[in-house]
């Protein structure tokens, strides 16, 4: 078997129906076989950000690793974010480059580079395939370790004479990745989270990753025990309308430790630490409270903060095993659940008046941005998937969104902008079953446009919700709690995006996509609406309020 044909059988042995790619001369042996491989598509994105973007998309709507080729030192650098992104966020990826011709290597050609210097601090191993017998198994290594926990881009540079080599190469079988069981110690972790006064929950990304929501939701229901996400959350951990959920922690240890505060004994379950953002001389957990850990990868048990109980292994086997040693042992837990349930209809309260002000403030553009996305997450259908980079809008939207169905909320805690776009794109490719609705703030979709190519040239039916508020308001925002906002006002250096108003309907029309601008509520839920029921993509400028500014934008496209 030829080198190019174990490939080939490989990722049809790992169910990568798609590449998602850029191709330059040292792929072209890689895309000329896919030629008559009618069964794996190829889908082109026209840089490799958006290219990575969609890979992790894809990759977290099937459930399985995503097949990347990007093109040697230049296409793996402009990668590298959504590489980055991947490894926080831990989505398996498979991501070859090609190197160059290994018969002139040594004098340091044209497009050449150390790709595994390269890329090995954005990834979780990077192979430098140099013979074509390991090829396929360094190809069976990449794809088992992109799921084992933590699951994350395995890189492996590939050069092109090798692929063409017509060398005679063994195929190793594919072995199943092994089924985590559950962990061990789970008589004490029960014991200490039955007895405790004021138990609390921070589900992280792990959950639903794992899929283990629903064994998550039995222990929290059989403690009475108040949930959080984790900062940042990249996906629904514990369904959003339950009594017991309390939204997600925010991104500062201080603001970690005021919520909890008061409660004995935190249970963390599959969360890389917490992922503090801004610094605070506070550590996140209480000196007084007790943690019971419960990780699927050893190296985060007890990692940043001591645990009294720590557990390693499969979430959703250990989950079960937990609650139903949970199971009528806290006779408290009906009260505790009530209670949390009345808290909760009080925030829910708090927020529905918060929102009718935003609405009536500002009954035409630039919207209030709570009023925006308060309109986005009412016109979503129960099945909708929400691929969010909107950063101080997406903040909001959180608080808005009341989402029970897992894999329902897509968003990175890498960090890296300009990945919503192509996750957005790939996410839908991933399952056409449900529709998706992209947040974008209006830096983020700069970062990302070449995605908007590729929605167009697949024709890939994705409403692109651009909240447009024309500066980088994060950031200011960041400098006004720092430094206080009147010594801050009208002093911020790079942190503008405007004037010139940026008009993203011209930008879709570019790349041959429909679009609209909306500037009051009704409108912006029609067009919401309309991208849901159209078979091809849409994009929505929505121009809402800046930090500390009223301009006004007109131009509205009609109904």
């Amino acid at each position: 078997m030829r080198p190019i044909e174990a490939l080939l059988r490989v990722l049809r042995d790992e169910r990568v129906d798609r590449v998602f790619g850029n191709p330059g001369t040292t792929e072209l042996p890689f895309t000329d076989a896919l030629a008559d491989a009618p069964d794996i598509e190829y889908v082109l994105g026209v840089q490799e950000g958006s290219v990575v973007a969609m890979a992790d998309g894809y990759a977290r709507a099937t459930g399985r690793p995503a097949f990347v080729s990007l093109h040697v030192a230049a296409g793996l650098a402009n990668g590298l974010v959504g590489l980055l992104n991947a490894r926080r966020s831990r989505t398996p990826l498979v991501v070859t480059a090609g190197q160059q011709d290994r018969r002139h290597l040594v004098r340091d050609p044209m497009l050449s580079g150390d790709l595994v210097g390269i890329a090995r601090p954005a990834v979780k191993a990077a192979f430098d395939v140099q013979h074509a017998h390991d090829l396929p198994v360094l190809l069976r290594r990449a794809f088992a370790l992109a799921v084992r926990p933590p699951a994350g881009p395995v890189f492996l540079s590939v050069p092109m004479d090798l692929l063409a080599e017509d060398a005679d190469v063994a195929l190793p079988a594919r072995s199943a990745p092994p089924a985590p069981g559950p962990a061990t110690g789970l008589a004490e972790a029960a014991g200490l989270l039955a007895a405790a006064r004021a138990p609390v929950v921070v589900a992280g990304d792990g959950v639903g990753r794992e899929g283990a929501v629903a064994e998550l939701t039995a222990v929290a229901e059989a403690l009475g025990a108040v949930v959080y996400h984790q900062p940042m959350n990249d996906g629904i951990n514990f369904p959003g309308s339950h009594p017991l959920f309390a939204g997600a922690l925010e991104p500062v240890d201080a603001e970690i430790r005021r919520a909890l505060d008061g409660h004995d004994v935190v249970l963390v379950v599959g969360t890389h630490a917490f992922m503090a953002h801004h610094y605070t001389p506070a550590d996140p957990i209480p000196e007084s409270a007790r943690v019971v850990q419960i990780d699927s990868d050893p190296d985060e048990v007890g990692r940043n903060f001591p645990v009294a109980a720590g557990l390693v292994g499969g979430l959703r086997p250990t989950l079960a095993a937990l609650a139903g040693r949970l199971a009528g042992r806290v006779p408290a837990a009906a009260e505790r659940t009530a209670a949390a349930g009345e808290r909760a209809e009080r925030r829910r309260a708090r927020l529905a008046a918060e929102v009718r002000a935003a609405v009536s403030a500002r009954a035409s553009a630039p919207l209030d941005p709570l009023a925006a996305v308060h309109t986005v997450a009412s016109a979503l259908p129960a099945d909708a998937v929400v691929v969010e980079e909107a950063i101080t809008g997406g903040v909001l939207l959180r608080r808005v969104l009341r989402q029970d169905r897992p894999k329902s909320y897509v968003h990175t805690v890498g960090g890296g902008l300009g990945s919503g776009i192509g996750m957005a794109v790939g996410t839908r490719l991933g399952d056409l079953r449900r529709p998706v609705v992209a947040v974008l703030g209006d830096g983020c979709t700069l970062f990302g446009l070449q995605g908007l190519w590729s929605a167009a040239r697949y024709r890939v039916p994705v409403t692109f919700v651009v909240l447009a508020n024309g500066e980088y308001r994060t950031l200011k925002e960041t400098l006004d709690r720092r430094d206080g906002a009147s010594r801050r006002t009208g002093r911020y250096v790079g942190l503008d995006l405007s004037p010139p108003h940026l008009d993203f309907r011209r930008a879709a029309e570019f790349f041959g996509i429909a679009s609209v601008r909306v500037t009051d509520a009704g409108r912006l839920a029609a067009a919401v609406a309309a991208g849901l029921a159209s078979d091809g993509p849409l994009l929505v400028d929505v121009p809402v309020t800046g930090h500390g500014s009223d301009r006004r934008l007109s131009g509205e496209d009609p109904p």
